[in-house]
């Protein structure tokens, strides 16, 4: 499917709703401006491949909205999904030409896109946008060796538990709201996404998700809408510290 391009009429960098998160967030305004030079929009519906294991990567991007998810094909053919690109997430490596993941859009995606080469040499002269990416790059380093303990330790009901924990955190960091008390997301994975990302079956996540919403710590509208009454409670069903647990 071709890739549809958006007119730049979209959101612009001192009103985006990812500019606290993203790796402009440190930026001066003429350091916004220089960005501003280099960037465009790209629009993905859900499902859509935006980027295939092995391909020349000639930009790098930040999420705007919507959730992708990164995967690997194995050479039997199953594949495993091994992380998840929320808004403000960052696309692609600095330096690298090829990209390591299938990176795929979960739901209707906004992509904001700079041109590889330009974005190398501005990161070299712009200090802030270095030490920003290296500040996610670290918390995507810290978030991976949290998984690892997740779907190496945890049961099916702590894996969903921490799934919506991560979900939620995520939400609220980007409403600039406290993770804390009641929170209302809507989940952006199907049932079958959650499955494969988690390692259980679509039956065992359905039953666990139908356990949590019985015993009170989630409760349910369709299937995505998902109100938390109390987060705390829901990380210690995740097997979280309160005060601590799995990094957004």
């Amino acid at each position: 499917m071709a890739l549809q391009e958006i007119p730049l009429a979209q959101p612009q960098c001192g009103s985006c709703p990812i500019r606290h998160r993203a790796v402009c967030a440190r930026c001066e305004a003429d350091e916004l401006m220089a960005l501003d030079a280099i960037k465009y929009y790209r629009s993905f519906e859900a499902g859509q491949t935006l980027i295939w294991s092995g391909d020349r990567m000639e930009f790098v991007a930040s999420v705007v909205t919507g959730v992708a998810t990164l995967s690997q094909v194995m050479e039997d053919g199953r594949t495993q999904t091994v992380g998840l690109l929320f808004p403000s997430d960052f696309v692609g490596r600095p330096g690298r030409d090829t990209a390591p993941y299938n990176v795929v859009a979960t739901t209707d995606l906004l992509m904001c896109c700079f041109r590889k080469k330009p974005f190398e040499e501005l990161m070299a002269k712009t200090p802030h946008i270095a030490q920003r990416l290296l500040e996610m790059t670290l918390d995507e380093l810290d978030a991976a060796r949290e998984w690892l303990l997740l779907l190496g330790r945890k049961t099916a009901r702590e894996k969903i538990a921490s799934l919506l924990a991560i979900v939620a955190r995520r939400d609220a960091s980007l409403k600039m709201l406290p993770a804390a008390g009641k929170l209302v997301i809507d989940l952006p994975l199907t049932r079958e996404a959650m499955a494969d990302y988690l390692g259980l079956t679509l039956e065992t996540v359905s039953r666990q998700m139908s356990a949590l919403k019985r015993d009170g710590v989630i409760e349910l509208e369709g299937k995505r809408h998902v109100t938390i009454p109390n987060f705390d409670r829901l990380l210690e069903e995740a097997g979280d510290d309160t005060d601590g647990g799995m990094p957004g």
